[in-house]
């Protein structure tokens, strides 16, 4: 029964199988067409090998503006996360029809664009664009530990829109602290949205801890993400780890650790060493 579920609702950021639980053919479908949308997005010109010689993002002296080849340079390596995470091929496609349903406008009383902004936060873990769109290279990377993945994205951004995307992260515990979404079927998810610590790294950093609660295989489940975004200039990165398992704060936190230092070293014009830094 747990691998059941597990093929059926784990991990988005975003998340999981097609034969996961509880949405109709409708929302699946606009869910996979916007998220084709920031697949294409992500594809940009190979530039130099690591983060080289393109100018200084605002915010970063001295760093350098994030090239393809950098942005998969600064993904996280198996070596880089404790436990037993091992990476996988295909978390682009990774998807969870947990996180498809339409968010019901009534418990919004008094703030009805606080509905918009829920439903904003669903569609973005789905699609796994939480940042927003992309303005430059972009490369994703995931793993799996038993029934629980971790998504990370490194990309460019426009920073005027990813401060933005950050303020708005930081609003939405307060807009969407518990709230009802439904799909095509009927079937309701109870999801609740508090903040999340994340270590003091980058220029910015902002965290969400989200509890899905629904079904998947017919049988009740809870999806638990914890998200941590963190922002270096105008580069940033998104880990968004969990599953049906519980949550993986633990691993998030040692990922954004990682991960920024991985991204610093390569804006820096260096490249990432196979061994991890330790941060302790």
């Amino acid at each position: 029964m747990a691998s059941a579920l597990a093929a059926g609702a784990l991990l988005t950021t975003a998340a999981c199988s097609d034969d996961a639980g509880g949405s109709g053919a409708a929302s699946d479908t606009a869910a996979q067409a916007r998220a084709a949308e920031q697949d294409a997005a992500r594809k940009a010109p190979t530039d130099s090998p690591t983060g080289s010689a393109t100018g200084s993002p605002t915010g970063s002296p001295g760093a350098s503006v994030l090239t393809e080849s950098g942005a998969k340079a600064a993904l996280l390596t198996e070596a880089d996360l404790e436990d037993d995470w091992n990476r996988v091929q295909d978390a682009d496609k990774w998807r969870d029809r947990l996180l498809v349903g339409e968010v019901d406008v009534s418990d919004f009383l008094t703030a009805k664009t606080d509905a918009a902004d829920c439903q904003k936060l669903l569609d973005s873990l789905y699609r796994d664009d939480l940042l927003g769109e992309t303005s430059g290279p972009s490369a994703l990377t995931g793993f799996e530990q038993g029934d629980s993945r971790l998504l990370e994205q490194v990309a460019g951004y426009d920073r005027a829109g990813l401060d933005d995307r950050l303020k708005w992260l930081d609003s939405l515990p307060q807009k969407c602290d518990e709230f009802t979404a439904t799909d095509d079927n009927g079937e309701k998810r109870t999801v609740q949205v508090t903040e999340s610590s994340v270590p003091d790294l980058g220029d910015a950093r902002e965290g969400l801890h989200v509890t899905v609660r629904g079904t998947a295989a017919d049988t009740p489940a809870t999806l638990t993400l914890d998200v941590a975004a963190v922002r270096v200039g105008t580069s940033a990165l998104t880990i968004t780890g969990g599953g049906l398992d519980g949550d993986e704060i633990s691993s998030v936190e040692q990922g954004a650790r990682q991960g920024t230092e991985r991204l610093k070293t390569v804006l820096n014009g260096g490249t990432p060493s196979p061994q991890p830094t330790n941060l302790d």
